[in-house]
């Protein structure tokens, strides 16, 4: 029977997780690592975890934990638009880049095999390159699932993306499993790493023009994520393309990648040079028929998480500057009177003491999103979509920037090219309750009816679990009720009852 952990010992657990595997577990996964921490640690857990504490970093110990504490569910042709992305935009740049020599690609927490198997039948297939074409390194931190990977024999599940053709094409039936062709098994080198540790050899510079690295980072500390794009970024070529799993970004983490957005799917691409100005972003050709809606809340001044932190920055930013002795000028503006004035859709008054601020913080980015939402409100949508554009260009990774600008596109009627900056904000912060509601509410007047009933409920949730604080900014005046009877009258609209 196992013995209940305490919860002092499931914390010193998780720190001592974090620091040897650089994987971070929040409160919601305190039960499974507790249940972890019993399995392992036995009749004397503290006796355990000084053990772990002392074990050297390519320890057996180490590598059997992280079996139990990383997600090893995985199939052939997951998220099927970045392997589209890759083999149709990535691999044909980076094999031109190269002159014709192999493209060099690392598959980072390959688990099973499955990711790095589909990258090299991707390179036949869909970019109908020879074997010679691609160069993968997959490496994990788990040994049992690298085990598996090199003997490529899988389920019908796990190739339950691969139409019938395709597996004829490379895998062949071995009893109840599938053998994968050896051809493709030769282009892909397993190695066991870890992706949280320096390690001179595996991250040597120019060693890789594509990474893919997904459902990762989610688990790193923000520390070891960032310790961790940092060593890929100086192992990849200039130009080179980063995959990271749908729920990650570089968002604070990274600012040497430009963002990508084709084939439905956001990925991003290594700067050539510190300085090199960010592409536009490309909306695509839209999805539906019908005419264009006009934008349901015309006048709402909505905002976004960006804003809420820009408007606290800028109070602390005026408060701290010092007045002059004898220098009435040099008062500070009241800033709260300026957020009133925007909420009360009084925008010249409210530009006109944002401007009031000290002249050192004129180019601040956060200020500069908050002048832009006023002057967006405003009616003043080239000067809002100027700011956008500049703060993009300094900060491509600006959820806030990207929300303005989508607004802006809205009441423009350029409901693409909104969408597409609504996608990328909600994309840079999950949490972002108001984009979640204008693509539902988008996606729902352009018939994308399955998607609008996805991402209408998905704003629902954020709405009812938003601080107060922040719905206050958030909500252009309107209260938590009101942007929920919204969204239950969008849903309704398409037949839920939510």
């Amino acid at each position: 029977m196992n013995i209940e952990p305490s919860s002092p010992l499931v914390a010193q657990f998780r720190d001592l997780i974090v620091d040897r595997l650089g994987l971070q577990f929040d409160e919601t996964k305190l039960g499974n690592l507790a249940r972890v921490l019993s399995r392992h640690g036995g009749k004397d857990m503290p006796a355990y975890l000084a053990m772990l504490a002392a074990e050297p970093e390519r320890s057996e110990v180490l590598h059997r934990l992280a079996v139990d504490l990383t997600v090893t569910e995985t199939y052939f042709y997951r998220n099927f638009e970045q392997i589209q992305a890759f083999a149709e935009v990535a691999m044909p740049a980076c094999l031109l880049a190269r002159g014709g020599l192999p493209v060099r690609v690392l598959s980072a927490g390959c688990a099973s095999g499955e990711e790095p198997y589909t990258l090299a039948i991707a390179a036949r297939e869909a970019a109908g390159l020879g074997p010679g074409s691609v160069w993968i390194r997959a490496i994990d931190a788990n040994p049992a699932m690298l085990a598996k990977a090199g003997s490529a024999r899988y389920s019908a599940w796990s190739l339950r993306e691969v139409n019938p053709a395709m597996r004829e094409r490379w895998f062949a039936r071995d009893g109840e499993l599938y053998a994968l062709n050896d051809g493709v098994r030769r282009s892909v080198r397993f190695e066991q790493r870890n992706l949280a540790q320096e390690d001179a050899e595996l991250w040597a510079p120019d060693s890789y023009d594509i990474v893919f690295c997904r459902n990762v980072l989610m688990y790193f500390s923000p520390e070891q994520a960032q310790a961790a794009v940092a060593r890929i970024v100086g192992a990849m070529a200039p130009g080179g393309y980063l995959f990271l799993g749908h729920a990650e970004t570089l968002r604070g983490l990274s600012n040497d990648f430009h963002l990508c957005h084709t084939h439905a799917t956001f990925y991003y691409r290594r700067k050539l040079q510190a300085d090199e100005p960010a592409p536009a972003m490309q909306a695509g050709p839209p999805a539906w028929t019908e005419e264009p809606f006009q934008p349901l809340l015309p006048n709402d001044p909505a905002w976004v998480d960006a804003i809420a932190r820009a408007a606290q920055r800028i109070d602390t930013l005026a408060v701290k500057v010092p007045q002059a002795a004898g220098d009435p000028a040099a008062a500070q503006p009241d800033l709260h009177h300026a957020l009133s004035c925007l909420h009360k859709e009084q925008f010249e008054q409210s530009l006109a003491l944002i401007e009031k601020l000290p002249q050192q913080y004129a180019d601040d980015p956060d200020v500069l999103l908050l002048k832009a939402v006023s002057l967006s409100q405003s009616g003043a949508l080239s000067a809002a979509g100027h700011i956008c554009h500049a703060l993009l260009a300094r900060d491509e990774l600006n959820a806030g920037a990207h929300y303005v600008l989508a607004l802006c596109h809205e009441e423009d009627g350029d409901n693409p090219a909104a969408l597409a900056h609504y996608r990328s904000a909600v994309y840079l912060d999950s949490s972002f309750a108001l984009a979640r509601l204008h693509i539902g509410v988008l996606e729902r007047r352009m018939a994308e009816l399955e998607a609008a009933r996805r991402d209408l409920a998905q704003a629902l949730i954020l709405l009812q679990h938003e601080e107060p604080s922040r719905l206050l900014l958030f909500g252009g005046g309107f209260p938590r009720s009101a942007l929920i009877d919204l969204c239950r009258a969008e849903l309704a609209a398409l037949g839920v009852s939510p």
